[in-house]
């Protein structure tokens, strides 16, 4: 067995004189539910259709199950599972006869009646794909894409459009191909998705890596630091930091009390990916100002 499920290492990825993927690197372990995170036009559509072997390279080094996407032949396509954000699937056929096609595709494929029950589609397995509903269509993109028994499943905005219960529900099957040792490669918007499922996450903004690692403690001690606020003299206030309990303590001996809108939180997930996303466009525009202002003679 390969080290890693995923290797990437300096990948780039030019459009004319346009760099959208510029020096990406990562590894995906065997079994790990891993999140890749970014904007839209940041790189990560690029990066993960790369690793499908959808798209060509510019530079840098890959190996998704120890092959080259670059060079690989329908074998090594057998073993993954793709679900894209919309499939195209044949309407007007049933959710059982499309899976039996699927099936006929992979040479070790799992029983149709077994995924269909994996997914929560018993009830609906005669249905044709174009009466379910939005819930249960994505169901059979998920079916689709695991019917091949994948060693990697890639899972592009899974939930767009669910409704809250659609999604917890689609959060449990999920769980349940983790159970099963399935790796997993998950590009989300959504980041309570994010922290729910994956072991690790990676933050992709203006083409670079960002950020990478464990969900718990993502961003490192620094980005975790507690925020207290408060209103004072009726202005609203806020204050970083590592003792928010004794700043708390010492806060209300000088108002003589605990205000009333007092809060003090950690921040999430969410809240580091904005403050990363928002460096790196920032960062990004200074540079293309520096740019435009040594083109036109005006810097210094």
């Amino acid at each position: 067995m390969q080290t890693h499920a995923v290797r990437v290492r300096d990948l780039s990825k030019t459009y004319g004189g346009r760099t959208v993927v510029d020096g990406v690197s990562f590894d995906i372990e065997h079994g790990e539910t891993f999140a890749l995170l970014g904007p839209n036009g940041a790189g990560k559509s690029t990066t993960v259709e790369i690793l499908e072997g959808y798209r060509r390279r510019t530079g840098g080094e890959v190996e998704v199950l120890g092959v080259d996407p670059g060079a690989a032949g329908l074998d090594w396509k057998a073993r993954l599972g793709i679900v894209l954000q919309s499939t195209g699937q044949a309407g007007l056929v049933t959710v059982r006869e499309q899976l039996r096609q699927f099936a006929g595709f992979y040479p070790d494929p799992r029983d149709v009646d077994e995924v269909i029950a994996a997914v929560g589609l018993e009830q609906q397995a005669k249905t044709r794909i174009s009466r379910l509903s939005g819930g249960q269509q994505r169901r059979v993109d998920v079916a689709l894409g695991i019917i091949g028994r994948p060693e990697l499943l890639f899972l592009d905005e899974p939930t767009t459009g669910f409704d809250p219960h659609a999604r917890r529900e689609f959060w449990d099957l999920i769980r349940v191909l983790q159970t099963e040792g399935t790796t997993i490669l998950l590009t989300t918007h959504y980041l309570d998705e994010a922290a729910q499922l994956a072991d690790r996450v990676a933050v992709i903004a203006a083409g670079r890596m960002q950020a990478i690692g464990p969900v718990a403690g993502f961003g490192g001690a620094d980005a975790r630091v507690p925020r207290v606020r408060w209103t004072e003299d009726g202005m609203p206030r806020e204050q970083r930091t590592d003792d928010p309990f004794s700043f708390v303590t010492a806060l209300g001996a000088r108002l003589g009390g605990a205000p009333a809108d007092l809060e003090i939180m950690r921040p999430s997930l969410e809240d580091i990916y904005l403050r990363l996303v928002a460096e790196a466009e920032a960062l990004t525009h200074a540079d293309l100002a520096d740019e435009t202002a040594d083109s036109t003679g005006t810097g210094r």
